[in-house]
């Protein structure tokens, strides 16, 4: 299901070892992953656990969702009215959920000078670390 409106509920028990706190837990909805990712300058990137993070922050929150992130970055996506492919996995993978898999995400990141690394067994951001933000 992906969120309409946020949603900040708590973290529930049984993902309190997965968090390593307890306490609040934000459900972001697309819009409001449209708005931190249009903050992302052409040419950088954002991992989700930085997205995360972020929102985290923004949201006075001690967690953010990754299940309902994911959902809501794949709905984003589909509507294609945002640079949603500036967000790239935690280790500089591409998404496969993005409109068009990982070849698409590989050829919006390659308009923007991103260098993509396809020698492994899934096309990765080359030095990724290069392209977040300081």
């Amino acid at each position: 299901m992906v969120m309409q409106v946020d949603a900040i509920v708590d973290i529930p028990a049984e993902r309190v070892k997965f968090f390593g706190t307890t306490g609040k837990m934000l459900l972001p909805s697309p819009a409001t992953l449209k708005a931190a990712i249009q903050t992302i300058p052409r040419g950088q990137l954002l991992t989700t656990e930085r997205l995360r993070a972020h929102l985290a922050a923004h949201f006075k929150v001690e967690a953010v969702c990754p299940v309902t992130t994911r959902r809501s970055l794949k709905a984003l996506a589909q509507t294609g009215d945002s640079p949603y492919w500036r967000v790239i996995n935690a280790d500089g993978g591409l998404n496969a959920d993005y409109p068009g898999g990982v070849t698409a995400h590989a050829n919006h990141l390659r308009a923007e000078g991103v260098t993509i690394d396809v020698s492994g067994k899934k096309p990765k951001v080359s030095a990724y670390q290069t392209y977040l933000p300081r």
